[in-house]
């Protein structure tokens, strides 16, 4: 059995969907999931990372386990696996940890626990991903505009697709133990240019607004904890060499370049439209 956490969200999902259609058996775990959330037949668990205590159901019977970065206690969660018999795990964890560490302490307490945990383990530390651009689906729904802050400083998005096809990999494959891979996408696109993407897939011009820091830091502040903001903020607006470099570990996994953002703008038009 493999348990996938965070079923619901966007490298989740498309996880489940993955394992489900390489027959292996998967229980999608989500604070609020029905079935109508995955693919008929997936066996699905109400649980929260927050409170390890009730995670035994979603753990049983389980060999690998998808884990994300919630909650407080990872050595909580990933005790609660060890128990149900888990031997693998697969953390999502945000290339941050390795580029700015004194920001992103809380993935990198996760990455430690589960280095700690006596499980075989594989970290996935993710760049961007291109369903950032979501966030730009009400405005560009209705009034064709994107505004985002410096809109011609560039970063290699990554597909969530590619980074569900990496966690497959090393949930079910061989000679991914002991490894962390950063994840990003084939090349840098600025906002201004992932807008005109997002035009072309329309058919429909999208205006760009560049906003400024401070408009940009209130926008995040209403739904983001302010270290957050502000480490978000320096990677968006001053990224160091190794955030803006398109990194080999997704080709090196999957055998295959990873998909543009161009291409994931094609596959989810309809959410702009």
């Amino acid at each position: 059995m493999y348990v996938v956490t965070g079923a619901t969200g966007n490298v989740g999902r498309a996880l489940v969907r993955r394992l489900d259609d390489a027959a292996l058996p998967v229980t999608a775990v989500a604070r609020r999931i029905t079935g109508a959330d995955v693919p008929e037949g997936v066996r699905t668990v109400a649980a929260d990372l927050a409170e390890p205590a009730g995670l035994g159901p979603a753990f049983d019977g389980a060999e690998a386990l998808f884990l994300l970065v919630a909650g407080e206690d990872p050595h909580g969660v990933l005790g609660a696996a060890k128990t149900a018999g888990v031997r693998r795990v697969v953390l999502l964890s945000s290339q941050g940890v390795g580029t700015r560490p004194q920001a992103y302490e809380h993935p990198a307490r996760f990455e430690r626990a589960v280095r700690e945990s006596g499980l075989d383990w594989t970290v996935l530390r993710s760049g961007g991903m291109a369903t950032n651009a979501f966030a730009w689906a009400g405005s560009v729904r209705t009034r064709r505009e994107a505004a985002a802050p410096f809109g011609d400083v560039g970063l290699p998005f990554v597909d969530p697709d590619d980074v569900a096809a990496v966690a497959a990999a090393a949930l079910h494959g061989e000679g991914h133990a002991g490894a962390t891979y950063t994840l990003t996408g084939p090349a840098a696109t600025t906002p201004r240019e992932r807008a005109a993407a997002i035009a072309a897939a329309l058919g429909e011009p999208v205006r760009f607004t560049e906003q400024t820091r401070e408009e940009a830091h209130t926008q995040m502040a209403a739904f983001m904890p302010l270290p957050v903001v502000e480490g978000t903020l320096a990677i968006l607006g001053e990224p160091t060499e190794e955030e803006r470099r398109a990194g080999p570990d997704v080709e090196r996994v999957l055998g295959r370049a990873p998909g543009t953002f161009a291409g994931w703008v094609r596959r989810n038009a309809a959410a702009f439209r």
